[in-house]
């Protein structure tokens, strides 16, 4: 992409700001017919607000066409294992838990954003963390990612103008991460992330990480040698500086250290052909939007993200 100076994207890792609003907006917001609509409407409000703050130029809906790659179970077969809700056997995949107040909300979500006029970006066989470092890496402007996901913290990058607005606590009162934030939180730098966070380890993610080595022995690893083929190299050579303890617990998790950072990585080079990014300032198709907001009673927050796309 080649924009002007003035141009900024912002990446929405969807799934994780619709999951906070489904669970963050009083579920007593209905539409006519009784189906819930807080997922629906909370995102609009998201979207909107952080459209207002940042203005950015383009924006894209990042998308989970597969929450859980096969060829990610592959190399770790426990990643995300915990958030099956049954195995089917045969080709149908695995599925994530999903409330069934949500599970009917995602729909209407893809109708609404589509009314608007947002991209909707996904890949099949990726998750959307792969789409949102596909479309993070060589912009060439200024870029938000917005996640409550920390294993992103590794797009982070100062020179391309990268930074994560952090949603953990809410998307009022997000974090932007830099380099420096990461530094000061975790005493590694972004390009160490990926390393740092396969070995610490991630329970949300089924990642067991190395046994016995924390935060702080993963920074300190890191400082003393690099990187892991660098930490890996220095637990099989008798004659490195590296104590007995992490010699140990490193040479026996060999195995893991090979395949973590794969999996853990995200993927930066997916095609995803030329989706127009290009943020509208007024919704695509006025009159689908008409009949969503009659049907599902969209009210006060479709007209919040029609004044936010105003500017």
């Amino acid at each position: 992409m080649t924009n002007p100076q003035s141009s900024r994207l912002m990446l929405l890792d969807t799934a994780s700001l619709y999951f906070r609003a489904f669970f963050g907006v009083p579920d007593t917001m209905r539409a006519p017919d009784g189906t819930q609509v807080n997922a629906v409407r909370g995102l609009m409000d998201f979207i909107a607000r952080l459209v207002g703050e940042y203005r950015p130029t383009h924006l894209a809906c990042c998308w989970d066409n597969d929450w859980r790659p096969q060829w990610r179970v592959d190399l770790i077969p426990s990643y995300k294992s915990h958030r099956v809700e049954y195995v089917v056997p045969g080709p149908t995949p695995d599925r994530e838990v999903v409330p069934d107040p949500l599970e009917t909300q995602i729909p209407i979500i893809v109708d609404v954003l589509q009314a608007f006029g947002l991209a909707i970006v996904g890949a099949d066989e990726h998750e959307a963390d792969d789409v949102l470092g596909t479309l993070a890496t060589d912009a060439g402007m200024p870029t938000d990612v917005v996640t409550g996901d920390r294993d992103l913290f590794q797009l982070v990058d100062d020179d391309a103008e990268v930074r994560v607005l952090y949603i953990a606590r809410g998307v009022g009162r997000h974090e932007r991460v830099t380099n420096a934030v990461i530094r000061e939180k975790y005493d590694v730098d972004a390009s160490q992330y990926v390393d740092f966070s396969a070995m610490r380890g991630d329970t949300s993610d089924g990642l067991p990480g190395v046994k016995g080595v924390g935060e702080k022995t993963a920074a300190t690893l890191l400082h003393r040698f690099g990187d892991i083929p660098g930490i890996v190299a220095a637990a099989e050579d008798p004659d490195s500086e590296m104590g007995p303890g992490p010699r140990g617990k490193i040479k026996a998790a060999s195995g893991y250290l090979a395949v973590a950072p794969k999996v853990v990585g995200v993927v930066r080079d997916l095609d995803l052909g030329k989706p127009d990014l290009t943020l509208p300032r007024t919704p695509k198709d006025p009159e689908g939007l008409l009949e969503l907001d009659k049907r599902w009673d969209l009210g006060s927050s479709a007209v919040r993200l029609v004044e936010a796309l105003q500017g």
